[in-house]
C-alpha cells in the first residue's frame, strides 16, 4: 500500500504499508524447521518481495539464514506490500512480504498470510513540535478527515519519504514503522503511553500491525525457501 501525509495548518499526518518479491530455485535438501540443513547441503535461492517497512526485519533473518546455509542466496526487493502481494499471486517471488493483513478478496484468491511478527507504528513530528501526545480518537479523526483543518494531501511511496518529509517540518506529524524511527524526528505516547517493543507484545500500544510472510494455496515452496519460511516462525529467529 502507500503512505499518506497530510500537511495540516497545525499538524500534519502520514499513513505507512508497504510490500516486495524475487525469483525461485528447485534445488532439494533436508532441512530442520529452524532453517539449518541435516544431511544434505541446503542451496539455492530464496526470493522475497514487498513490505518496505519489513526491511530490517527481512534482511536480519536473511542474512542469519544465509549465514547457517552458505549455499542459499536470498534476496530481497523492497516494493510495497501491495506489490509484494501481487508478485506472490502471479508466481513472480518465493514469499511475499506485507505490513498489513490480506484482504478478503485476496484470501479468496488463494492467498495465505502467516504473521511473523507484529510491528509497532510511532506517531512522529518534527523535533520542533510542542506536541507530545495524542490519543488514539484524535488520529482516527485525523486520518477520516473530521478534523478538516488540513491545507493538502501527499502520497508517499516509502517510510523514508514520510520520515523525511516530518523531519523537514516543523508542522508535521505522521507514522511509520517503529524501527525507522531515528533522532531526525520525534516519536509521541498515544493515550500516554510510548512506543516500545514491550508496549507492542503486551498491547497497551495500540497503534500497530501484523508483518507478514504470504504464500499461495497449492503453490509448493522451494526446499530452500520452505527452510526458510520455517526459520522465520521459530524459536531461533525470534531471540
Amino acid at each position: 500500500m502507500k503512505k499518506f501525509l497530510t500537511l495540516a495548518l497545525t499538524a500534519v499526518m502520514a499513513l505507512s504499508l508497504l510490500t516486495a518479491c524475487g525469483s525461485k530455485n528447485d534445488n532439494s535438501a533436508d532441512t530442520n524447521t529452524d532453517g539449518s540443513n541435516t544431511e544434505t547441503t541446503l542451496s539455492g535461492t530464496v526470493s522475497t518481495d514487498g513490505s518496505t517497512s519489513m526491511e530490517k526485519v527481512i534482511n536480519s533473518l536473511g542474512e542469519s539464514f544465509m549465514a547457517m546455509n552458505k549455499d542459499v542466496k536470498f534476496t530481497y526487493n523492497p516494493t510495497g506490500s501491495g506489490s509484494g502481494i501481487q508478485a506472490v499471486s502471479e508466481g513472480r517471488c518465493d514469499i511475499g512480504l506485507s505490513s498489513r493483513a490480506l484482504k478478503d478478496d485476496e484470501k479468496a484468491s488463494g492467498l495465505v498470510e502467516t504473521v511473523v511478527a507484529l510491528d509497532g507504528i510511532a506517531i512522529v513530528v518534527n523535533p520542533e513540535n510542542p506536541v507530545s501526545d495524542l490519543d488514539i480518537d484524535t488520529i482516527a479523526k485525523i486520518y477520516t478527515g473530521e478534523i478538516t483543518n488540513c491545507q493538502y494531501r501527499q502520497e508517499l511511496t516509502s517510510t523514508g519519504d514520510v520520515i523525511n518529509t516530518v523531519s523537514q517540518n516543523p508542522d508535521a506529524i505522521g507514522y511509520a514503522s517503529l524501527s525507522a524511527v531515528g533522532d531526525s524526528v520525534k516519536a509521541l505516547t498515544v493515550g500516554g503511553v510510548e512506543a516500545t517493543e514491550a508496549t507492542v507484545k503486551d498491547g497497551s500500544y495500540v497503534v500497530q500491525r501484523p508483518f507478514v510472510l504470504v504464500t499461495k494455496e497449492g503453490t509448493e515452496l522451494s526446499p530452500a525457501a520452505q527452510a526458510f519460511f520455517d526459520y522465520a516462525l521459530s524459536a531461533d529467529a525470534a531471540s
